[in-house]
């Protein structure tokens, strides 16, 4: 007996390919269904992603209004022990860049689901190693180039977590 493919959806076929379930194709069908989107087409992932990076945009912005604007002495953008705080985190300048880049790359990446996910990737590597890197900084004045405090430490973690969840949030499937 010969292979026979199974035959296509017709309930949606211009999403396999645009041929209809009558017309028969040697072509494998699809393993699973396409992942289910929101009603703009979006996932979900894409969302965090942007909600993600709109937050640390707001973050770098406002930190700028805590620590100034001066931006002429290095030395005062690698401060180490600042005692200034946004939300309870300690920031200095370079730490206010840092957010602003971050938030950049989210609200670069969110237009596509492969761009959300190297986002949350990135978020996920990046503050997993900046989580153990506060582990060590936040007492140690000779490294802490951040200005790090223990609630840094924590909120890495988390967006850590977050990163992770962005990354491998799994697709719904339609119904």
């Amino acid at each position: 007996m010969a292979y026979q493919p199974a035959p296509r959806r017709a309930d949606h076929p211009q999403e396999w390919g645009g041929s209809t379930a009558t017309e028969s194709t040697n072509e494998p069908r699809p393993s699973s269904p396409p992942p289910a989107r929101t009603r703009s087409g979006r996932h979900p992932a894409q969302y965090l992603a942007l909600l993600v990076g709109l937050a640390f945009v707001g973050a770098g912005i406002a930190g700028f209004f805590v620590t100034g604007f001066d931006f002429g002495d290095f030395e005062s953008w690698i401060d180490r022990n600042t005692d200034q705080t946004l939300l309870g985190l300690e920031i200095n300048p370079l730490h206010n860049v840092v957010h602003l880049v971050i938030g950049l790359g989210g609200l670069a990446l969110w237009w596509t689901l492969a761009g959300a996910r190297t986002y949350g990737l990135l978020l996920f590597l990046g503050y997993g190693v900046t989580f153990v890197y506060g582990l060590f900084a936040v007492d140690n004045t000779d490294i802490n180039y951040l200005s790090l405090n223990t609630a840094d430490n924590w909120f890495h973690l988390a967006s850590a977590v977050v990163g992770l969840v962005i990354a491998v949030l799994p697709p719904r499937q339609r119904r």
